[in-house]
């Protein structure tokens, strides 16, 4: 257990120095268009599904019920945003990971600090966000504020297996392909924006398949105060095991690229 502290403390220090220089850099990306995108969508386009009746979504705005899924999928971009480029950069351009090796640090503490740092990144964003949201009055409980380690687990369940997939590659050419046949389907097909009960059968299927669905239906039973308890823990336990898989196949990527 020592070892493993000393471990992180020894990259405590790499990482704030990171987000200190660059910080500024993610304003747009983290904080200004989530709140353009709640705005557009839960108010503008909200006010014209709320004058047609909210039956549909069980009676509650158009803001409320997209706000939890808005949220989500914000952890989730962060969070792929942070395991994609920075990390390739890390094994084949800057080659920072390879100087940590040079420590005491193994590949797998080289792993855990990358996820705690990602982890970090989507907690500061997801912070902010909920405090805009809780201001629209896009919170119809304040069991909504348990959606903050949700959407967090959310971030982390996606960041794993990109980690992972990272650094498999060689180029980034690969990583397009992460955001165009993942982030955007991902995206639209979450239930963010509408039940993906209105989808054809199949589609619909595919939806339940992914772990954002898994974290907008949490997030959503949370603010708007419908939990299920044996839904959060399927819900809970899908995500968990996205990232732990995702972990251990990123600790056996960075052990092939560092060590091998």
């Amino acid at each position: 257990m020592s070892i493993a502290l000393e471990n992180g403390r020894r990259q405590y220090d790499y990482w704030l120095t990171v987000y200190k220089r660059t910080w500024k850099g993610t304003l747009i990306s983290s904080f200004l268009l989530p709140m353009l995108y709640l705005a557009a969508m839960g108010i503008g386009l909200g006010s014209f599904v709320d004058s047609n009746g909210t039956d549909a979504l069980g009676g509650v705005s158009y803001l409320q019920f997209i706000a939890p899924g808005l949220l989500a999928s914000t952890a989730l971009q962060i969070a792929v945003g942070e395991s994609t480029y920075p990390v390739l950069s890390g094994l084949k351009w800057q080659k920072f990971y390879h100087s940590m090796i040079a420590t005491p640090l193994r590949p797998a503490d080289v792993v855990y600090g990358q996820l705690t740092f990602i982890a970090f990144r989507v907690a500061t964003t997801c912070v902010v966000f909920l405090g805009i949201i809780a201001l629209f009055g896009g919170l119809h409980s304040a069991l909504g504020v348990l959606a903050l380690p949700v959407v967090v687990l959310v971030g982390m369940a996606a960041a794993a297996p990109v980690v992972a997939f990272a650094s498999s590659l060689e180029n980034d050419s690969g990583l397009a392909m992460v955001f165009r046949f993942g982030v955007v389907p991902a995206f639209l097909f979450s239930g963010a924006f509408f039940p993906v009960s209105q989808l054809p059968n199949w589609i619909e299927w595919l939806a339940y398949l992914s772990p954002l669905w898994h974290g907008v239906q949490l997030s959503r039973d949370l603010s708007l105060d419908t939990v299920h308890p044996w839904l959060v823990l399927l819900n809970i336990a899908y995500l968990l095991a996205w990232f732990l898989v995702g972990t251990k196949l990123a600790v056996r990527g960075f052990t092939r690229k560092l060590i091998s």
